[in-house]
């Protein structure tokens, strides 16, 4: 059996291009609003980001504790506080260090919050210990401990009359603050608790579980007044609007739920699909204590902060329709550019030397799909509202000048493939088995390959290098049974199916001498076929969910694979070992080699592209 290495950590960022707004380098670790409107995002390691909402580009940034693991802030969004084996304070506009002390006995933190309008924090520790700081004097006010397994949250209430904390024996303490003593001890979640809020009424606190449940509380009878249960996954966060009418939760399953606080009742689900939330925050009242409304920040793994409007009641800047198509790429001819279209992107082309965006081509923020050929024309698969009832296709040069129409195929096309000269385009789409095989320039039909999956939705296509056979990959979206889709391998000439492979498939591609075809199956395994015979030579197994794309390095010597698991992976074709696995911070979903075999390039779910040296893939043990 060939080894599979578990996938690695890239030693840094790997380059990005055509980065969304609001973007960070790192997972985030806590986001907070100023009351004057400023966005605050903190990512590893320590680094503070501001960001204006207007435009949602970034205004300063300011490198803090690389150590730190838990970090906080507070009401207003002025003050930050970090703790690792030592607590630190933070002003957020100028970066500098207020406060500064270390833990007992090293005793390492897991858990911040400061009280409202005062310089009071709380802090708790792994060996259950809960302190009390007037911070600014360093003095400490308050402890308890005897907490089994460590503290996991704490919380203030507004009145700030009393403390909550969760400890990781799965239970909430409420301490009076004046009297220091335990008033409640509330008690349902079955796993761990993460996250405490408290409302502005000060009778109800939500806690988000692990559980998979936020519950809330009427902490005056010990009893979860009404339990918040549609989530899927493990519940990481939660956040409370200004005036307490909204609370905002985020689970594993890269979901963020937003309910009614009155009602309960649930407002919005939004999902972010590239990656767990792990921090949320709301708009808080202005200096004034005026309420505005109500805008929700949130991000995590995908490296991308989202912003969510009570008044819209939809994300900024976000069509949720184009997040059915897959981000696209592709290089130019010269390699000096590399083009990308992703879901409500319009298509762009990056000079790969300076990383800047060289081109956008207007109206294209809807497209389906493109492809870019030999001869520098790309193809573009329109929209139905620019494409009118039987117009599919565009053929245009890179200066975005018409070269040809194509009418009479059904849309939205969402498969393009030019055949290796150029001549020749293969559109496929979602909504027929058919392909279509346009002569360029003249924009002429060909043939058509009637059914060339039957029963399948056209989900690839790939030409052999000597433009002689197309494989085209099919998906039976209703099938009940294993035959879920299949491949079909047709000799153009002919105009004959040459070969049926069974299986529904993701991604195409064959080697450059065109004697291997690798396929991509939907159990998430690569089958390498020998093309002459379509003896299935070996099956490449490492990935956990989609794979988006597979690309060919020029000697064809080895295999370079992309998934919605974030994994980029490497393989030797000949004996199917696995050669390297990085983990990356994104849904991957396209890929591009350049002639050189130097480097490689994604296409993410989050819109931008990534850049990564080949032989940085590759494990030194391989």
């Amino acid at each position: 059996m060939a080894m599979t290495l578990p996938p690695l950590c890239p030693s840094e960022p790997p380059r990005v291009l055509g980065a969304p707004a609001l973007y960070t380098q790192s997972e985030l670790l806590a986001l907070g609003q100023s009351v004057d409107g400023t966005l605050w995002s903190v990512e590893e390691p320590g680094l503070l980001r501001q960001w204006h909402l207007a435009n949602r580009r970034q205004v300063a940034q300011h490198s803090l504790d690389e150590l730190a693991t838990v970090w906080a802030f507070n009401w207003a969004g002025r003050l930050l506080a970090s703790g690792s084996d030592e607590v630190s304070i933070w002003e957020v506009y100028s970066g500098d260090q207020l406060a500064n002390w270390s833990t007992p006995e090293g005793q390492w933190v897991t858990a911040l919050a400061f009280q409202p309008g005062v310089a009071v924090l709380a802090v708790g520790h792994e060996d259950g210990l809960v302190q009390v700081f007037q911070w600014n004097e360093q003095r400490l006010l308050q402890e308890w401990d005897g907490i089994q397994g460590g503290v996991s949250a704490l919380a203030f209430s507004l009145d700030r009359k009393y403390l909550a904390v969760a400890g990781e024996d799965r239970q909430i303490r409420i301490y009076d603050l004046q009297s220091r003593q335990l008033q409640r001890l509330l008690q349902g979640h079955t796993d761990r608790i993460p996250a405490l809020l408290w409302h502005p009424d000060g009778r109800r606190l939500f806690s988000a579980g692990w559980d998979t449940t936020v519950r809330v509380w009427e902490v005056t009878n010990e009893d979860p007044l009404i339990l918040l249960n549609n989530h899927r996954g493990q519940v990481h966060a939660i956040a409370l609007s200004a005036d307490g009418n909204l609370i905002a939760a985020a689970d594993a399953a890269n979901t963020v739920h937003i309910w009614d606080t009155g009602r309960y009742c649930e407002v919005a689900v939004l999902q972010t699909m590239a990656g767990e939330v792990t921090c949320l925050c709301f708009t808080p009242d202005d200096d004034q204590g005026n309420r505005r409304p109500a805008v929700l920040a949130y991000g995590g793994v995908d490296r991308v902060i989202h912003l969510w409007d009570s008044r819209q009641g939809n994300e900024v800047g976000r069509d949720t329709e184009a997040l059915l198509y897959r981000t696209q790429v592709a290089l130019d001819r010269t390699g000096k550019q590399l083009y990308s279209l992703a879901s409500g992107v319009s298509l762009r082309a990056f000079d790969l030397e300076s990383g800047e965006t060289v081109q956008t081509f207007e109206h294209t923020s809807r497209l389906h799909a493109f492809a870019l050929s030999s001869t520098g024309w790309l193809a573009l698969g329109l929209p139905e509202e620019m494409a009118g009832e039987r117009r599919s296709l565009r053929i245009v040069d890179t200066q975005d000048k018409e070269v040809a129409q194509c009418d009479g195929q059904k849309g939205p096309l969402t498969a393009l493939a030019f055949r290796p000269d150029g001549l020749m385009l293969a559109a496929g789409g979602i909504e027929s088995s058919d392909v279509w095989l346009w002569n360029l320039p003249d924009g002429t039909v060909e043939v058509i390959l009637p059914d060339a999956v039957p029963f399948c939705s056209v989900e690839s296509l790939a030409w052999r290098p000597d433009g002689t056979e197309l494989a085209v990959a099919g998906i039976d979206h209703l099938a009940t049974s294993k035959h879920d889709g299949e491949v079909g391998i047709w000799d153009v000439t002919k105009r004959s199916c040459r070969q049926r492979l069974a299986g529904g498939a993701t991604s195409l591609a064959y080697s450059p001498q065109g004697h291997l075809l690798a396929v991509a199956h939907l159990n998430h395994a690569i089958t390498l076929y020998d093309t002459q015979s379509f003896r299935a030579l070996t099956t490449l197994n490492g990935h956990s969910d989609s794979i988006g794309a597979l690309a060919f390095t020029p000697e064809g010597r080895r295999l370079v694979s992309a998934s919605a698991d974030r994994t980029l992976r490497v393989w030797d074709v000949t004996s199917g070992e696995q050669l390297g696995a990085w983990e990356l911070d994104n849904r991957l979903q396209a890929l591009a080699i350049d002639a050189e075999g130097r480097f490689v390039y994604t296409g993410n779910l989050n819109t931008s592209c990534y850049q990564i040296a080949l032989e940085e893939l590759v494990s030194p043990l391989a």
